[in-house]
């Protein structure tokens, strides 16, 4: 959930380490931190808060040094503290360390360490990590070990196994300023390959602007990086030769351009995420060609009897959405599971069942670990049919989702700085609507003819959603002055909106702090309706369909409690009961939630903007969860 760099090379590295935790902010932090290393010397320099305290230190007091690690750090174990801000060093100072993830036995290996006389300044549970491989290192050199490269390497491949949990993590050494080493065990890290320098960092935005030239490390993997190349060893200590890959397209450095917000930003550019999806994915073909284009064998979809999928947070709502799809158009039953949860309480298994892991980043360690468990529990099934059968859904297809399945739906949203997601939920919505047609198609579940209605519907999307965009951008604004003393919210939907709900929730309590909850509007009178009074505005989403006049009349109900009423509705004589209405076009319900929810993201927008909040990096979340 932090942010990695670490840079050797010719050039001084604290610049090259400051630029790269700059493209990594929007990951989520509360301190910062660089180690340097030159001439024997290991300068050390952390600030709590954000990068531009950093920046002024290393500005007042100088860290010199070709090689160096750099860290933002999302607290887990400690306070948001300087004293706990990475990178930790060992008791001499020789030895610093930047880790992302949780070290599970990090308790016993302190108190072992405690009980030989090892002082701890921390609270973290990295520390432990510097004062392991210092006690490597001077066992090895008293068997007669030069301060090397390969000695610092040794010492760290020693160190890995006492290590329980998930990490990422960089290390130097005052005695070798021309060695840096890099380990990942469920944890992402890529290694930069540059022109006289070598770079590793935990996330493509803090490379690309060096090289575009990469070497992702696999789970397990150790590097030595000098001045002269890479050394790369698998968890067994054996050398590793592979290529490098390149990155892929051209949206790695973000930009915010004109807008206020980088949220505010994404917000608009969602127009554009949907019609580049659609030309892609929805390409005008002949009356019998395919309906949809996507990277996925038949194999993978036919004879299906079950689908599960695996997401948290805002994928998860994504995925909600894609279940109500795949179960009314391709007519599979489709459970949705949270992530975290998975693991501890699977289902049965059962035969031909496809298991879809939903992630942004591809980064969620939750999502990747239930996807992991899923495949291994399938693999030793005698009877072919249970065997595992594993798509993933994400924003980067160079992640360690895009390394553990075997087919992959990539959204192609683009770098998105907003830890609160908002295109990036566009696109998953928008996989899960290519993936219930072309399933639907397949099966034969539902007309032709319907189906191609139902596509020509979705290429009106870009033009609907820029309109939408464009109009109620200043009615958001104008509304959130009255959210200005708001402590509760309530959220309805019913159907293939409620996800929305959910998600307009999530939205308001992420970034504007406001709690606030989503129910299936149905449910309000079984026991959330003792919540309402005139201090509580209610959300409604109503969509002429199916459940249209339910939700208006699970409205009235809150209305009759004195809630003010606020409507995502058509504009028309059935929805004159809201006391606001933030109007939506009238569209095929299928299709609906594309446009309901734009106002959820630009009203949660707007209040966390009045009340002068930071909207982009909100207070305790971070972009990548890469912890469980």
């Amino acid at each position: 959930m932090c942010g990695i760099v670490a840079v050797i090379g010719t050039r001084d590295a604290a610049p090259l380490l400051l630029d790269g935790l700059r493209q990594l902010e929007y990951r989520g932090y509360d301190s910062a931190g660089i180690a340097t290393v030159q001439a024997g010397e290991l300068n050390c320099l952390k600030a709590e808060g954000k990068l531009i305290n950093l920046t002024a230190l290393v500005e007042e007091r100088g860290a010199v040094g070709h090689c160096g690690i750099g860290h933002t750090r999302w607290a887990t174990h400690g306070k948001p503290e300087q004293r706990n801000a990475h990178p930790h060093l060992d008791g001499n100072g020789r030895v610093a360390v930047v880790q992302n993830g949780i070290i599970e036995n990090h308790r016993l290996l302190r108190d072992q360490l405690q009980a030989e006389g090892v002082v701890f300044l921390s609270d973290t549970d990295t520390e432990v990590i510097p004062h392991l491989i210092a006690k490597q290192l001077q066992q090895l050199q008293q068997l007669g070990a030069a301060a090397s490269g390969a000695t610092l390497l040794l010492a760290v491949q020693r160190t890995l196994p006492m290590l329980e949990g998930a990490y990422a993590l960089a290390v130097v050494w005052a005695d070798c300023p021309d060695a840096l080493v890099v380990a990942r065990r469920q944890a992402p890290l890529l290694i930069g390959l540059g022109e006289g320098e070598f770079l590793c960092a935990s996330d493509t935005p803090a490379l690309a602007g060096i090289t575009r030239t990469i070497l992702p490390l696999e789970d397990g993997e150790v590097a030595l990086l000098g001045p002269l190349g890479i050394e790369l060893y698998n968890g067994a200590g054996e050398r590793q030769q592979r290529p490098p890959t390149q990155l892929r397209g051209s949206d790695h450095v973000a930009d915010k351009r004109s807008f206020r917000h980088f949220m505010l930003k994404e917000i608009h550019e969602q127009p554009e995420t949907a019609a580049r999806w659609l030309a892609c994915h929805f390409p005008e073909g002949g009356v019998d060609d395919p309906l949809v284009a996507l990277p996925l064998e038949v194999s993978l979809l036919e004879d299906l009897q079950r689908i599960q999928v695996l997401a948290c947070g805002t994928s998860r709502h994504a995925a909600l959405v894609g279940a109500y799809l795949l179960e009314q158009l391709a007519g599979v039953p489709t459970s949705v599971y949270y992530a975290s949860e998975f693991r501890y309480a699977p289902p049965p298994l059962g035969p031909n069942t496809l298991t879809i892991g939903v992630t942004q980043s591809g980064e969620t360690a939750d999502t990747l670990a239930a996807l992991a468990m899923e495949q291994q529990r399938r693999a030793g099934h005698s009877d072919p049919a249970y065997g595992a059968r594993l798509l993933g859904i994400t924003n980067r297809a160079e992640s360690s989702l895009g390394r553990l399945v075997p087919h992959l739906i990539d959204i192609q949203a683009g770098v998105e700085v907003g830890v609160a997601a908002t295109k990036t939920f566009m696109g998953q919505l928008l996989a899960f609507y290519g993936l219930a047609i072309r399933l639907a198609e397949l099966r034969g579940s539902r007309s032709r003819q319907e189906l191609h209605q139902l596509v020509a519907e979705l290429r009106a999307l870009p033009a609907q959603l820029q309109t939408l965009i464009d109009r109620l951008d200043l009615r958001c604004a104008e509304l959130a002055h009255s959210f200005a003393d708001t402590q509760d919210v309530i959220y309805l939907g019913r159907g293939i909106n409620y996800p929305i709900a959910l998600e307009g929730a999530l939205k308001l309590k992420e970034i504007s702090y406001i709690h606030a909850e989503g129910y299936p509007a149905g449910e309000m009178k079984h026991g959330p309706i003792a919540l309402l009074d005139a201090r509580v505005p209610v959300v409604s989403v109503a969509v002429p369909g199916t459940v249209f006049d339910k939700v208006l009349s699970n409205a009235q109900e809150a209305k009759a409690r004195d809630a003010r009423l606020i409507g995502v509705a058509p504009e028309g004589p059935d929805t004159e009961l809201f006391d606001v209405l933030l109007p939506v076009p009238e569209v095929n319900e299928l299709i609906s939630p594309l446009l309901t929810l734009i106002p959820m993201q630009l009203l949660s927008y707007h209040i966390a903007a009045h009340r002068g909040l930071d909207v982009d990096q909100p207070r305790n979340l971070a972009k990548s969860v890469t912890v469980e």
